[in-house]
Formats: structure tokens, sequence, C-alpha cells
């Protein structure tokens, strides 16, 4: 059977994998002789938003097809690149171009390759960055979204009706799903943490308007070691983050970054030496960063200098310890909403 292209790329997140995935990926297959899906949003940490792993979607996908299909399915996971768009299109870029050459079997000819996906959908606007590539745009299956799907499922009140009666979800997730629900404790631990969220959210509701957070984190480092805390609470409970928190009425952001500091890690620098050791300082911005709502944060990269040893930290207020952790171990699936992205700004801007 000759085929339009030999490879079609489909980015998405699927989470969940819903008919609308599915009828993008059909119409790959049935255009390109390879598909492609790069599952973004790769290793983060469970939240609301991104629930679960790359591998647990590519289980979902896969369940769906058939044996002949799957042997034509390639999924990798892409992680996000939130504050750095370039990044992120290279990452595709060179993803694709080793998958390509490992999986291109036609000699002396150039593969032909194709992006696919919804142009009309607000996700889809990947379709536009890659030029060197054709693009093919497939209509929005009823205009399903992975949105309300997720609410559903961590609501354990509608959760069974999505199970066993919606046709938005292909007979194969709905199964997987309902073992996930009646089998994994991370289904209980999101929805604490969403049912926190909506309680959170409750609180502001008689705003005129809904509210803009606003936040300071201190990236500590010294000899390449990073100052971490362990959240004692929702939303993140158990997850490593940078020490911050809410600015106070009365504080300048630099003062609120220095008393979060003390307050949750307990360390004992001078604040002249810290003031004095500040490097960088950006603001993270991305609008889908905290489920609390909109929250921008500044935070300011402190590297004091080098020691044989490292200064006592211990947890405090909102931390239930503090440590440092080696650089090179850091696990972005261990942070806190976008930590890991921010460290990682801060240090490669330095």
């Amino acid at each position: 059977m000759s085929y339009e292209f030999d490879f079609a790329v489909f980015i998405g997140r699927f989470q969940p994998v819903h008919q609308g995935h599915l009828q993008v990926v059909r119409s790959g297959l049935a255009r390109a002789q390879k598909l492609i899906v790069l599952l973004g949003s790769a290793w983060q940490a469970r939240n609301p938003r991104n629930p679960w792993s790359h591998q647990e979607r590519e289980q979902m996908l896969r369940g769906c097809l058939s044996a002949s299909e799957n042997e034509r399915l390639i999924c990798l996971p892409l992680m996000d690149v939130p504050y750095n768009d370039e990044l992120w299109v290279r990452n595709v870029q060179s993803t694709v171009s080793g998958l390509v050459t490992a999986h291109h079997t036609t000699p002396l000819q150039p593969p032909r390759i194709a992006l696919i996906g919804h142009r009309k959908d607000q996700s889809g606007f990947y379709l536009n960055l890659f030029p060197q590539w054709q693009s093919i745009a497939v209509d929005n299956y009823h205009g399903i979204s992975a949105t309300p799907l997720r609410q559903q499922f961590f609501d354990r009140s509608r959760c069974a009706a999505l199970l066993q009666q919606d046709e938005r979800l292909p007979a194969a997730v709905q199964q997987w799903l309902a073992e996930f629900a009646a089998q994994r404790p991370e289904y209980q631990r999101i929805c604490d943490e969403i049912d926190f969220i909506g309680q959170y959210k409750q609180a502001w509701q008689a705003a005129p308007y809904a509210p803009t957070f606003v936040t300071v984190d201190a990236l500590v480092v010294q000899s390449g070691h990073v100052l971490l805390v362990e959240r004692r609470a929702n939303p993140g409970k158990g997850l490593w983050a940078l020490p911050g928190g809410f600015v106070d009425q009365q504080e300048r952001l630099l003062d609120a970054c220095l008393r979060e500091l003390r307050e949750e890690t307990r360390l004992k620098v001078p604040a002249p030496v810290l003031k004095g050791s500040i490097k960088r300082q950006a603001v993270f911005d991305d609008p889908h960063r905290s489920a609390r709502g909109r929250t921008i944060t500044h935070a300011f990269y402190i590297e004091l200098d080098a020691s044989a040893s490292l200064p006592k930290v211990r947890g405090g207020d909102d931390a239930r310890c503090a440590r440092w952790l080696p650089l090179g171990e850091l696990q972005p699936q261990q942070l806190f909403e976008d930590h890991y992205f921010i460290i990682q700004d801060l240090l490669g801007h330095a």
C-alpha cells in the first residue's frame, strides 16, 4: 500500500485519550506509513491538569488500536518548556529527526513528513511552527475537549457515568480509567487536591473579577546543590519545591522572598549576604502554572560562595522538611508546579 507521507507527527497531551484524539490518529495512519505521537507534558508531577504519565497515556492510546495499527505507531515523551518556545521547537525537531533517521526505509529519497492536528483548536498552534514539514488539518471531532473529561473523572459523584455511558471516550480508555480509579491511590490523592482547589477558589467567588496572585520563590544554590522544601499540604502535598510564598500587603518582593526563605528553611545566612549573592531575578507567568488560579511569581537566584560544608536547614511553616539536593539529581516529576523549569531558566541565563 502506498501512502501520501512517510511520517505523520501528532503532538498532544492526551489527558486522557478521547475520541477526538483517536480520529486524528486514524487519519494519520491512513495517510502516512508511520505515525509519530509525541506525548506532551511528560515527566511532570501528577496534578489535576496532568494526572497521567506518558507511559500511561501510551497504554490508553495503544489499547484503542489493532495490532497492525500499533506496529505503525511510534510514541515518545515530550517535555514542556513553558518559558522557552524555541527550545521546545528544537526538541520536537530533534526527536522527529532521530526517529526518521531510524525508521526511514526508502534510500536516496527524502522523507515526506507532515504534522497533523486540529488547526481550529487552540492546542493546535504548533501546526504553524514547523514550515519545513507539510500540514494536515483534521476537523475537531464533535468539539470534544479533555478538560471537562478530567473534571468529571476526578469528581467522585460523576465518575461512574463517564466510565459507563459517555461516548466521548473509547471503550478501551473507559476500561483503563475504571481500573485506575478503583486500584490506584493516586486517584484519591488527585481528587483530594481538586477538592482543596475548589474550596480555595470558592473563597474568591465574591470578588468582582478573577484575582491574580503574586508570589515569590528563592532559588538558592551553593556548591552544586539547590535548596528545596517538601510541601506539607495541598496543592502539591509531598512534592519538592523552591522556598517561597505569597507577598504580604506591605512587603517589597525581595523582602517577601527572604522572609519566606527563612520561615521555610531556617537558613541562617545573614540577609546582607543573601542580597549580595543575587545573580538574577525573573518573572514566571505561564497562565497554567498554578491550579489555584492566575499566579505570577518573582524568582530570585541566589548563589552562595562555594563551601566544603552546606548550611544547616530544617523545614518550617508550610514545609515538612528542607534539604540541599545536588543539581544533577533534580527530577522534574518530583517538583511542584513549574519549579523545575524556573530552576532551568534561571541557571541557564545566569
